[in-house]
């Protein structure tokens, strides 16, 4: 990026925002005379003996070695003064060391600054080139024979003064923006430099006089790839150090043969500031006074080919506005409101919980909302519906909408399409606030090629795997993380716990997970390499997953992690520690997405009725397999676009019809073993596919539109199902054991009928019956335990207010004692058409 030109209200170019008013170039002559005056008075006055002949003496005498070291043109006779005054200025400095260090100076006359030791050319040429990887070990002030070396390099500036105290003293112009000077001092001293430009003088902290802010037990854990807490460490941080505000830049760049600092500070022009290398770490860092939260920066990396890039901040909290690409220095200051919620939200597992999910993609729901606009809206919109959570679509920042969020180039950073990670935070928390629980989706498996990202961060592989074979994902034009490298599986594993702990997100649905579990995920034979044990399984993404689910779970209770994997993986949702029959131990996860339920599922119902009967096994057969793991029953957003239709519209028949069989369906979903998830928009039937560009067609539920009734009617639905769900036990307290589900007729193929019972923990039945033929069916003979009295409706898709043909049962239905289907007892049920019935004991 082409540095900006000079400002022309007279702000400093290069300099960070000063703690003090910039002062002006005509009066600093006035300025140095008057500090010289003052410093010469009070230093007289301290070391007084009552002997005024002394005093001229010392004075005299210690204004000669100066002179003599900056001019080098005093007599014999100065020489001998010199001599014998530096005994006496000796003495003079050790009462003066029990003073302020400010304070130390010459007992008397002006402060003149000696030439300090050249620079070597060896720091001079990499400082000037970027490659020095020690810039705090030559700049800023060191002490050296003769008194402490002040050097500061500060490119485009006219002069640099050093100001500590009472004293200043003018740098000498060592050329190429280099400034220098050897001060008669004991210690360092705290200190300032005053640096003119061609049309402004600013005073500022010396970013080269403050110590490292990391210590050694964060760069151990780095090293390690344990650091729980990475964001913490990484990344900007405004804070105090030393005593003085500003903010700490930290990244981690083990490539690259120097970093320097680019911001909008100093015009995207880094060469004035160098990081320095923590040892064997790989971590950069730089403490810069005065900066402070919403400035723009990223780092500015020397590759070890000599070639520079500018890189957005990995581990960025906060980003630009897309198509922007610099990283924002930020710090949260929002006071959560959800304590209770948090409190009791690990009160149930999941698994053994109600779980509804309506799942949202957050900037097309109501499109041009910011976050706190969609916090007035979309709680009371999901409480009204009944929905126990809310899914969002990745939130972390990425370049390309028309990715949805699946393409991340900034992992720690809520996109800034929506407003700040603070109005971010204020979302989650009404949700909280309403009885709401956040799930996100979250992109561990790849992520972008954009050269301002991740890819080849400091000029090698380093986020990607090295071997190319396995960094390239061949579906989608990314790259794969490299999970062995224990620095990157460090940055996901952080990743997780960051969303988890600073947004108080309550789980996180892992997006591609299959993807990451297999070698040959979308390879041909001969582009893929076996692991060590000549197998298909990508060793090092279980050993990431397990570590992933393991820190989640033990750090955040009441949090959940949700796969989307869609192959037979053995153990998803099993406990990391106990090994299955293939060896490994379980992923850990405490949900698995159920894909293979929602192909065949959807599948059945995209046939004619009069067809389904050669298709029923597609949706019985979900239940030969339910209890290999805790599953969720998605019909998530990739189920209603690129050409796979909206729900209703993937139903088969006239308008009625579709809008029937999309009752059905969903209710069938409630009844069965697993929890739900819906997309947004397939709530009220929409009939188009879902896009970015415009989100739901919300007009649909316009009184004024002619047709509002009928999707009006499946959003009432909806909100019975979930309204119901939550309150019947049977349909989610045994949602992971068999005890909780059995057939009553599960081969009535012929009927387009599938009836079972679910059960609660106290063994308290629900009766669904669910009816996929578009005809009525009177006298239906359905068995039944023979210790219910009464069956009483509780709902029915067919209700006259849903859009159906009203076809219920008003009263109680009394069992027979005549045995059917493999029970004692029997009743007679008027089956609606395409519909589903669900049925409690009175």
């Amino acid at each position: 990026m082409t540095p900006s030109p000079p400002s022309p209200h007279g702000s400093d170019p290069r300099e960070p925002k000063a703690a003090k008013a910039p002062r002006d170039p005509k009066k600093i002559p006035a300025e140095k005379a008057a500090v010289r005056k003052s410093v010469t008075e009070k230093t007289a006055a301290e070391t007084a003996t009552g002997k005024k002949a002394a005093e001229k003496k010392t004075a005299a005498a210690g204004k000669a070695v100066t002179k003599k070291a900056v001019t080098a043109k005093t007599t014999t006779k100065k020489a001998v003064a010199k001599k014998a005054g530096t005994k006496k200025a000796v003495a003079g400095k050790a009462v003066a060391a029990k003073r302020s260090v400010a304070r130390e100076a010459p007992p008397a006359g002006p402060l003149e600054v000696a030439l300090s030791p050249a620079l070597d050319a060896d720091d001079r040429e990499r400082l000037l080139h970027g490659t020095h990887h020690q810039p705090h070990a030559v700049l800023g002030a060191h002490p050296a024979p003769g008194g402490i070396v002040f050097r500061a390099f500060r490119p485009y500036a006219r002069s640099v003064a050093v100001v500590t105290g009472d004293l200043r003293a003018e740098l000498h112009d060592d050329g190429d923006g280099f400034f220098s000077g050897l001060l008669p001092l004991r210690e360092v001293p705290a200190y300032r430099l005053v640096v003119a430009y061609e049309d402004t003088v600013q005073e500022t902290e010396d970013p080269y006089r403050f110590l490292p802010t990391l210590g050694d037990l964060d760069l151990h854990l780095i090293g390690e790839g344990r650091h729980e807490e990475l964001w913490t460490v990484l990344g900007a941080h405004p804070l105090t150090h030393q005593g003085v505000a500003g903010t700490r830049f930290c990244v981690w760049a083990p490539n690259a043969r120097a970093v320097r600092l680019a911001g909008a500070f100093n015009f995207w022009d880094g060469i004035g500031y160098p990081m320095r290398s923590l040892g064997s770490s790989g971590v950069w860092e730089l403490f810069v006074p005065g900066i402070g939260e919403g400035e723009l920066y990223k780092f500015d990396i020397t590759r070890p080919d000599g070639s520079r890039t500018q890189r957005a901040d990995p581990m960025a909290r906060r980003t630009e506005t897309p198509p922007a690409t610099s990283s924002v220095v930020e710090a949260s200051h929002y006071e959560w409101g959800d304590e209770e919620w948090l409190a009791r939200r690990g009160e149930r597992p999941a698994h053994e919980a109600p779980l509804s999910v309506y799942e949202v993609h957050l900037p097309s729901w109501r499109p041009g909302l910011t976050y706190r606009q969609l916090a007035e809206q979309l709680p009371a919109y999901v409480r009204e519906l009944g929905f126990t959570h809310v899914e969002l679509m990745p939130i972390a920042e990425h370049p390309f909408g028309g990715s949805w969020g699946y393409q991340v180039t900034g992992f720690y950073a809520p996109t800034a399409r929506l407003g700040t990670p603070d109005d971010f935070r204020f979302l989650v928390d009404a949700l909280h606030r309403a009885g709401i629980g956040v799930l996100m989706d979250w992109v561990p498996a790849h992520f972008p090629r954009d050269d301002w990202a991740l890819a080849e961060f400091d000029g090698r592989t380093l986020y990607e795997h090295e071997d190319p074979l396995r960094a390239a994902h061949p579906d989608w034009g990314t790259l794969e993380f490299d999970y062995g490298r224990r620095e990157v599986r460090n940055f996901l594993v952080a990743n997780a716990v960051y969303w988890c702990e600073e947004f108080h997100i309550d789980g996180l649905r892992v997006d591609a997970v299959a993807s990451m579990l297999y070698l040959d995920y979308s390879r041909e034979p001969g582009q893929w390499t076996p692991n060590e044990h000549g197998g298909r399984e990508n060793l090092d993404a279980v050993a990431f997953l397990q570590e992933m689910n393991a820190t989640v779970y033990r750090r955040v209770p009441g949090v959940l992690t949700i796969a989307e994997e869609s192959t037979a993986w053995d153990g998803v949702t099993r406990a990391t520690h106990h090994r299955g029959p293939s060896g490994f131990g379980g992923l850990g996860f405490g949900l698995k997405w159920n894909m293979g339920w929602m192909h065949d599922s959807l599948e059945y119902m995209s046939h004619e009725p009069v067809y389904r009967r050669y298709h029923h096994g597609e949706m019985t057969f979900s239940m030969v397999y339910a209890y290999s793991e805790n599953y969720v029953l998605p019909i998530s957003h990739d189920e209603v676009v690129h050409g796979k239709k909206s729900l209703v519209s993937k139903m088969p028949g006239d308008w009625w019809q579709q809008r029937a069989n999309l009752r059905a369906y969903l209710a069938y979903m409630w009844a069965h073993p697993g929890k739900q998830l819906l997309f947004m928009g397939q709530e009220f039937a929409q009939g188009a596919e879902w896009s970015e560009e415009h989100g739901p067609d919300w007009w649909l539920l316009d009184p004024a539109y002619g047709a509002e009734a009928d999707h009006r009617g499946v959003r009432e639905l909806v909100g019975d199902l979930n309204s119901v769900y939550r309150s019947t036990p049977a349909l989610w307290e045994r949602d992971t054991s068999a005890d909780g589900f059995a057939w009553v007729v599960g081969d009535a193929a012929d009927d387009n009928v599938l009836a079972f019972l679910r059960r609660d923990a106290d063994g308290t039945p629900l009766l669904a019956v669910s009816h996929f033929s578009p005809v009525v069916r009177h006298d239906y003979r359905l068995g039944v335990p023979d210790d219910i009295p009464a069956w009483y409706e509780v709902l029915n898709t067919d209700a006259g207010r849903y859009g159906g043909s009203d076809v219920f049962h008003p009263d109680p239905v009394k069992p027979e004692p005549q045995p059917w289907h493999g029970h004692p007892a029997s009743i007679r049920l008027t089956l609606p058409p395409l519909s589903t019935v669900w049925l409690r004991p009175a």
